[in-house]
C-alpha cells in the first residue's frame, strides 16, 4: 500500500470519528445511529465496516482518539513556559471551565457525556474510560508533584490523592452544570480547588 492511500486510509478512519465524537458529545451513544454519523462524514456504510467491527468498536475507537488528543492537550497545558506550577493547573481547570459547559462542547466533554452511559454498555468502553481518566490523574499527581517541589502549593495529602479529588470534583460540577444549566458549580469547583491546592 503505497505512502498517499495510507493517509486517505487513516484520514477516512479519523474523519468517521471526528464527526461520532462531535455528533456523540451532544446527543449520547445510545441516542446516535451509525446512519447519522456516516451520512454527515459523507461516508458509505460498507467503508464503516472496513474501520470498525461494530459499534461498540466504534466507540472504544473514538473514546481512545478522544483520550489521545485530550492527554496531549493536557501536557501542554502543564508544560506552559514561564507559570508556576499552580499558575498551569489552574489553566487547566479553567479550559474544562471553558470546554465542558452546557454549550456546544464540539466534543470536547465526550468523557463526562459519555461516562455513565457506556460503562454499563460495554466492557471495552469501561476500559478505555478507566486508561483515559487514569492518565488524566496522574498527571495532575505529576503536576501537584511539581508544584510541591517548586513551593507554588501546598497540599494535605498525597499528590495522587489530592489530583483524584480534583478530578471527581471536576467531573461531578460537569454534571451540575448540565443539570443547571448554570455556570455556578464551576465556580464552586475552582474555590474548592484553591483550597485544596492552598492557593490565594
Amino acid at each position: 500500500m503505497n505512502t498517499l492511500k495510507i493517509r486517505e486510509t487513516s484520514d477516512v478512519r479519523q474523519g468517521i470519528l471526528d464527526v461520532g465524537q462531535r455528533i456523540m458529545a451532544a446527543k449520547g451513544y445510545t441516542a446516535v445511529g451509525l446512519n447519522e454519523i456516516l451520512a454527515t462524514a459523507g461516508v458509505p456504510k460498507g467503508s464503516f465496516y472496513h474501520y470498525f467491527g461494530s459499534k461498540d468498536a466504534f466507540g472504544e475507537a473514538l473514546l481512545e482518539s478522544y483520550f489521545e488528543t485530550y492527554l496531549d492537550e493536557i501536557d501542554q497545558t502543564l508544560s506552559q513556559p514561564g507559570l508556576t506550577m499552580a499558575q498551569r493547573l489552574l489553566n487547566y481547570f479553567r479550559i474544562w471551565q471553558d470546554t465542558q459547559s452546557f454549550q456546544d462542547c464540539q466534543g470536547k466533554c465526550l468523557a463526562v457525556k459519555l461516562g455513565v452511559e457506556v460503562a454499563d454498555l460495554s466492557e471495552a468502553m469501561r476500559a478505555v474510560l478507566k486508561r483515559g481518566t487514569s492518565g488524566i490523574i496522574d498527571r495532575l499527581a505529576s503536576g501537584i508533584e511539581s508544584g510541591l517541589a517548586e513551593g507554588s502549593l501546598a497540599i494535605s495529602g498525597t499528590p495522587h490523592e489530592v489530583a483524584q479529588n480534583l478530578y471527581q470534583l471536576w467531573l461531578g460540577a460537569s454534571v451540575m452544570v448540565k443539570i443547571t444549566k448554570s455556570v455556578q458549580p464551576f465556580e464552586t469547583a475552582m474555590s474548592t480547588t484553591r483550597q485544596l491546592l492552598n492557593l490565594p
